[in-house]
């Protein structure tokens, strides 16, 4: 299969644009999903674990963002740094899909038509990165086939 850097280099560039976008979307998942209430009932320990973690998620995705979008060229530049980086971004979209679709239990997904749709497109965009990051991390392997 070969794989051209500079198709790489934009694929790479527009998931850094998605994951941008995402982190300015996910924002609106604390009210959309109430957050508010049920970390109401959790103790003050829980609820700022909950936080932390939820605002490591963010910044991570910001970060994968932002590296994406401004530094591409080197995200496909077959170095070995080039190889883990996009290996570790596959790997955590990856885990995201999984976790998606094996772990989530959806049973309190708020309803509507809006809700579907943003769950369909969020999902869409977790495969999108996962691809994406996966082809890069495969021809960073493999420079010859480019």
């Amino acid at each position: 299969m070969k794989i051209q850097d500079n198709t790489i280099q934009q694929l790479i560039f527009i998931a850094g644009l998605a994951q941008l976008a995402l982190v300015a979307g996910s924002l609106a998942i604390p009210k959309v999903l109430d957050w508010h209430t049920g970390l109401a009932k959790l103790r003050p320990l829980l609820k700022q674990m909950f936080w932390t973690y939820a605002a490591y998620i963010l910044v991570t995705n910001l970060c994968f963002g932002l590296i994406s979008a401004f530094d591409f060229r080197d995200l496909a530049n077959h170095s070995t740094l080039a190889a883990l980086i996009t290996g570790f971004i596959a790997v955590y979209w990856i885990s995201r899909v999984f976790i998606q679709f094996f772990y989530f239990d959806r049973t309190d997904f708020p309803p509507g038509k809006w809700n579907k749709m943003a769950e369909i497109v969020l999902v869409t965009l977790f495969i999108f990165l996962s691809v994406i990051y996966s082809l890069a991390l495969y021809a960073n392997l493999n420079p010859t086939l480019s």
